[in-house]
């Protein structure tokens, strides 16, 4: 299996498909990879920042504590986190 980082590096040049593929390996990593996904989300862009965060969406309620905790060290991450914290707690109410 990939690490976080093996599969960030690979998503730069990847197709959809691979895209897509490569999200679900970093949803199967789980939770552990949590802290990791937070940090990249504050610093990557484009297709990766995408990726990394519908991986924190999908892997739900776990996400919310570590994307609080960055939201509180670093105000201009604050929006990101929030909006994704309410993302992930409407995907829960459906």
């Amino acid at each position: 299996m990939n690490t976080v980082n093996e599969i960030l590096m690979k998503l730069e040049n990847a197709d959809n498909s691979t895209k897509n593929a490569l999200e679900n390996e970093l949803v199967n990593i789980g939770t552990s990879a949590l802290p990791q996904l937070v940090d990249e989300l504050q610093v990557v862009r484009g297709i990766k920042r995408g990726v990394v965060a519908m991986t924190l969406i999908r892997l739900g309620s776990a996400s919310v504590k570590y994307l609080k905790q960055a939201a509180k060290d670093n105000k201009d991450f604050e929006w990101v986190a929030e909006y994704l914290i309410r993302e992930i707690q409407c995907s829960q109410a459906a």
